[in-house]
This record gives structure tokens, C-alpha cells and sequence, in this order.
């Protein structure tokens, strides 16, 4: 792991195989760091070509933690104080493609889940000529009649946790709501995970302000259709935070987008269903290199005007 600067902040960040490979940027959900990527997964990502990058969002472990803001009022931004909001995703989109010129990336493919997945999008609206992909994960494209479900709704308010003992036993309960009913739970990786958590920087205030960014950000689902960088949209049936619908309407909105449905998933990525996923991955990224590719065919064909 190493620290950069980004846009006046710093971001943790690690790089995972070989230089030459496929560069695939992952974008973590709200609250999460960049060890809660499961590291056999990183590994078959690694194995498969791709140059993996992770990091820590803003607010979150080792990057920048924005504590002069305080913990934003998340009522009154329900209710429409949206200014409240001390960012916006745009700004986390923002922070993604400055990483990537720190790191000398011309273009990558983006992986985000849940809110990383809002933010990947975001992403490519704003600079597709840096995003050779999208992969959507458990996401939505920002429409407001995407709801959770009470049981996530209470998890998201929980009181925050004052030690690793409780902070494990939360970790098993917010598994056990929002992840996956019909896979088995991994108690060991949640256990481990959690307890490397909780040695980095733990910041509820940080978390809170991360879903503020999401609570005041627009619908982006006609912006969407204009979108051409190829998509792959993922997301499982049994999702009570941000139910399958929401992968729905992100697919029905980017042209050409595939829609991959994993039954009985919920909000999170159990190992019975990573070859699959990464299967739908290697389409989707190969096809954006066929789209790079023929792009820049076109590029060294068209005539070149005289100075």
C-alpha cells in the first residue's frame, strides 16, 4: 500500500499484478476499504490478466478523512437541505480519475460496487474516453423510487460499534440482513476482514458523509442513455439494500448494457459466484478493448490535414 495525493487530498492505494496487464480500477461501496476485497479474489482477477487496482475512498481507512465537516445532518438532507452534503459522488468520480493520473493510466476498465458502482458510472458519463468499461455492481443509476428495506434501513442506523468485539458481532449481523440467504456465510473471511478493519481507521462521521453524497445525488437514467462505453450490469435477486430493481433500471438505461441477475445474492459478493462473475467480466472488458482497438484503427486511418 502506498499513499498519493488527489485533488488536494491523499488516497491509499494498492496495485495487484502484472504492469502489462489489463488495467481494472475497483471502486469499493460505502464505508468500505480497500482490504475488503477478498484477496483469493484479487488473486483470480490477477490470474486472469488484469492489473488490479484498489484503494481507499475518501473518508474511509488510510485515505483522507474530511473531519472538519462534522457528521452531516442526514435528516435534514433527506428532507431536502441538500447543501448539507458536504460532497458530492461527482467528487469521488473525480477522485478516481485523479488516482488514475497519478498512476499513469491513460484509460481502465472500472469495476464499482454499490455506491462504487454509482460512481463508475458517473465516471464514464463524465470522461469516456478514459473508461474502456463499466462493470455496475448491486447499484443503481440514482433513482429515487429504489428503496431499501426496512431490516437495511435499521442497519444503516445502528449506533457504531466501540470495540472490535462489537464491531465483528455487527459485521456478522449486517451479513446476515443484507448478504447473501442462499450462499453459505463465510464466518471466517467476515471475522478476519473485520478485525484488519478495525486495526485501520474506523470513522462513522466519514461513512455518513459518504451516504449523504449518495442521498443528494440526482437520477441519472436519462444522462445514461447516451452512454456507449460498454456496460455489464450485476446484481442479485435477493438484495434488501438496494434491491434488484435498481440493476434494472440501470440496464434499461444504458444502451446496449448486459444485465447479469444472480439468484440468491444478496448485497455481497459470495465466492460460488465469483467465477461467474468474472467470466461476464472478460466479456465485458474484451469487448472495450475491441472498442479501443477500432478506435484508434480509425484514428490512423482518417486523412491527416495539411498545417
Amino acid at each position: 500500500m502506498r499513499i498519493v495525493p488527489v485533488n488536494g487530498l491523499e488516497l491509499a492505494v494498492e496495485v495487484h499484478g502484472d504492469p502489462d496487464g489489463l488495467p481494472l480500477v475497483l471502486v469499493s461501496g460505502m464505508g468500505q476499504h480497500l482490504v475488503g476485497w477478498h484477496p483469493d479474489l484479487l488473486a483470480s482477477m490477477v490470474r486472469r490478466g488484469y492489473r488490479v487496482i484498489v484503494f481507499d475512498n475518501r473518508d474511509v481507512g488510510y485515505s483522507t478523512q474530511l473531519d472538519w465537516h462534522g457528521p452531516p445532518d442526514l435528516l435534514a438532507i433527506v428532507n431536502g437541505r441538500t447543501e448539507l452534503a458536504p460532497y458530492r459522488l461527482e467528487d469521488l468520480a473525480a477522485d478516481t480519475l485523479g488516482l488514475m493520473d497519478v498512476l499513469e493510466l491513460e484509460s481502465a476498465h472500472v469495476l464499482g460496487v454499490s455506491l462504487g458502482g454509482m460512481v463508475a458510472q458517473i465516471l464514464a458519463l463524465a470522461s469516456p474516453e478514459r473508461v474502456r468499461s463499466i462493470t455496475s455492481v448491486m447499484s443503481h443509476p440514482g433513482d429515487p423510487t429504489v428503496k431499501p428495506s426496512d431490516e437495511a434501513v435499521d442497519l444503516l442506523l445502528r449506533p457504531s460499534p466501540t470495540n472490535l468485539a462489537e464491531f465483528i458481532v455487527a459485521a456478522e449481523e449486517s451479513a446476515r440482513v443484507i448478504g447473501s440467504p442462499e450462499f453459505p456465510l463465510d464466518v471466517e473471511w467476515l471475522r478476519t476482514r473485520s478485525a484488519v478493519l478495525w486495526e485501520r481507521r474506523q470513522n462513522p462521521a466519514g461513512v455518513a458523509r459518504q451516504l449523504a453524497a449518495v442521498l443528494v445525488a440526482s437520477d441519472r437514467t436519462e444522462a445514461l442513455r447516451a452512454l456507449r462505453v460498454p456496460t455489464l450490469v450485476v446484481h442479485g435477486t435477493l438484495d434488501p439494500l438496494i434491491p434488484v430493481r435498481g440493476g434494472r433500471l440501470t440496464a434499461a438505461a444504458i444502451p446496449s448494457a448486459e444485465l447479469m441477475e444472480i439468484d440468491g445474492m444478496g448485497h455481497d459478493l459470495p465466492r460460488q459466484i465469483w467465477s461467474r462473475l468474472l467470466d461476464r467480466l472478460e466479456d465485458v472488458t474484451h469487448h472495450g478493448e475491441t472498442v479501443r482497438a477500432d478506435a484508434v484503427r480509425s484514428t490512423l486511418r482518417s486523412p491527416v490535414s495539411p498545417p
